[in-house]
């Protein structure tokens, strides 16, 4: 537990500036690209950037914005979080993240996943009556993409491949590839048939509830012949000096996104007491003081046996500034408790 990886995920959400103007996107973007140096230069793990085709969401091609922080990064992993693999071509993906893993030396992953929105079914030209199978068959498609030979693939929702490559070649041979899953067990069960690593993601509800999961996906798993895979999770944080300057500073900026999304899907706004219980010890969100984050991110990743934890920092309209600090203190304070929590913990176990 004391090798845990600790990332941090943005879906480079359209922010404010400190006066409370909003920005355009394009500087929103930029913005993404200067948080995922400072996490660089602090030595955090990894950095993942998600897809969305929306106005509050300012990033489109992750693999893009990865690429121009490859150019200025020397060693933080380059993800997505997540690449709708719905609504893209398969080909076309593995060849993007391919080649994103040979300017960054072999530091590309992907996190393959069905989202949260639905936006790019449309703009594609997709029918959401096909979500199912979209996914299905486009996910075994790319499982056989990351054995980098040959492929022999047919199914209803493109032309088939026959003994076609997909190129560039990584340098290692493969690359890592995850499958987020939002919690339903068909998809844990999906992600096991095809062998891939799996990532919860955990925003809503306590964290432990999500144990039977994991179990079910290691149960999977050996049922179809695959060897041990890692379990991420990613889940929203943010960290200030104190808990109570954590909470007052997300609030606002929180529960306004919450209500611009609720609009769209039907949810009641939030109350301040649901938001300060999803910011307590069994929520899932990991808001507070290091000290209070560093707890809540050591005791999740004991609960679920995680080889990785993400902090989604970003947050509707909370301005770049105050991202950069949450930043900071994950880099410089968060990320040593946790090692070191975890540590002890295995020390302090009978040999």
């Amino acid at each position: 537990m004391n090798a845990i990886e600790l990332g941090l995920d943005t879906f480079g959400d359209v922010t404010v500036d400190d006066d409370g103007n909003l920005l355009p996107q394009p500087l929103v973007i930029r913005n993404a690209v200067d948080e995922a140096v400072l996490a660089d230069q602090l030595g955090v793990d990894f950095i993942g950037v998600g897809e969305h085709h929306r106005p509050d969401l300012a990033v489109s091609a992750p693999e893009v914005v990865l690429a121009a922080i490859a150019a200025r990064t020397k060693r933080i992993h380059l993800g997505s979080a997540v690449t709708v693999l719905s609504t893209d071509d398969p080909v076309r993906v593995y060849e993007r993240f391919a080649t994103l893993d040979a300017l960054s030396k072999g530091r590309a992953e992907i996190i393959l996943g069905r989202g949260s929105f639905t936006e790019s079914f449309p703009l594609f030209g997709y029918s959401l009556d096909d979500y199912e199978v979209l996914f299905e068959e486009k996910l075994q498609l790319f499982a056989e993409l990351l054995k980098e030979g040959p492929v022999e693939w047919s199914g209803t929702t493109r032309p088939p491949l026959t003994g076609q490559r997909a190129y560039p070649n990584t340098e290692s041979g493969s690359m890592r590839a995850w499958v987020g899953v939002g919690g339903s067990p068909e998809s844990v069960v999906r992600a096991a048939r095809y062998g891939f690593p799996l990532t919860l993601a955990i925003i809503g509800g306590p964290p432990r509830r999500f144990l039977p999961y994991v179990e079910l996906y290691h149960r999977a798993l050996s049922e179809f012949g695959h060897d041990e895979r890692p379990v991420a999770v990613h889940s929203p944080g943010y960290i200030a000096d104190s808990d109570e300057q954590a909470r007052e500073e997300l609030w606002p900026h929180y529960s306004a996104m919450h209500m611009r999304i609720g609009r769209e899907r039907g949810w009641p706004p939030m109350t301040r007491a649901q938001f300060d219980a999803s910011a307590g010890p069994a929520g899932a969100m990991f808001v507070g003081a290091p000290e209070t984050v560093a707890a809540k991110i050591a005791d999740t990743v004991k609960a679920l046996g995680l080889a990785r934890f993400d902090m989604k920092y970003s947050h509707g309209t909370l301005p770049h500034s105050k991202l950069m600090r949450s930043i900071e203190l994950y880099g410089t304070k968060v990320m040593p408790l946790v090692r070191e929590t975890l540590a002890t913990v295995t020390e302090s176990r009978p040999r």
